[in-house]
């Protein structure tokens, strides 16, 4: 007869973690590798066709503007956790635990607010405020269509909503969710803070480190940049 195995707690698997949701923004990853195509593109042209003082020129600008779009384009992003929330900004990452968090806001920007005072800027999660009026005006032919117990408003013409020709319940106005995509995230971010934020593994100080790998080649190249037009 055989008797069951027991692990030691030491010899016991770690239990498993939950990943960090990662909130970007497709708009600006795709416009920023379109700027790097261009600035590789004229810059390599510059450095290897022209004459002169122009392939310096184009290295220093090149050295100054490619760190500026990666900080504003592909590094931007919000990584929520369980314990904390972690801020990635062009020339800042900002790690906030749940328990330092006040309040989440939106307004022209979404930003967090810790407890201290301090406000931070969510770059990665942008206001759109053509995104909110469309998904108003979905919210707003939902709850007419609810109130005529379902049905759907009556196209005249088939262009539109009691004008023919557009309005709140138009054709122009396409099916999507009723609430914009970056106020979901922040509602998404909020419910994150109710249920996490007395915790106690979510406790703990604000901690702010500057990018310095992209502020030293981006001031290199700004430097190098104005030493050559003023030598020039």
């Amino acid at each position: 007869m055989t008797t069951p195995d027991h692990q030691s707690p030491a010899s016991q698997p770690p239990a498993p973690t939950t990943k960090d949701r990662v909130y970007r923004s497709p708009m600006a990853l795709v416009g920023g590798v379109l700027l790097l195509v261009v600035v590789g593109w004229l810059g390599s042209d510059a450095l290897f066709q022209a004459h002169g003082r122009t392939p310096w020129l184009a290295l220093a600008a090149m050295i100054l503007i490619v760190p500026l779009v990666i900080a504003f384009t592909l590094r931007p992003a919000v990584f929520a956790g369980e314990d904390r929330l972690r801020v990635r900004n062009p020339f800042r990452v900002i790690s906030l635990p749940w328990g330092e968090v006040a309040a989440l806001r939106s307004g022209y920007s979404n930003e967090v607010v810790a407890k201290s005072g301090s406000k931070y800027q969510l770059w990665s999660v942008p206001v759109s405020l053509r995104a909110r009026k469309k998904a108003e005006l979905r919210r707003s032919r939902a709850a007419a269509d609810a109130a005529r117990g379902g049905a759907p408003a009556r196209r005249a013409f088939g262009f539109g909503g009691t004008g023919g020709f557009g309005g709140a319940g138009g054709a122009g106005i396409p099916a999507g969710p009723t609430r914009a995509e970056t106020d979901q995230v922040m509602d998404d971010l909020r419910e994150l803070l109710d249920r996490r934020g007395a915790e106690e593994t979510a406790q703990g100080e604000v901690t702010v480190r500057w990018a310095y790998e992209v502020i030293a080649p981006a001031l290199a190249g700004a430097v190098l940049l104005l030493i050559l037009v003023a030598t020039g």
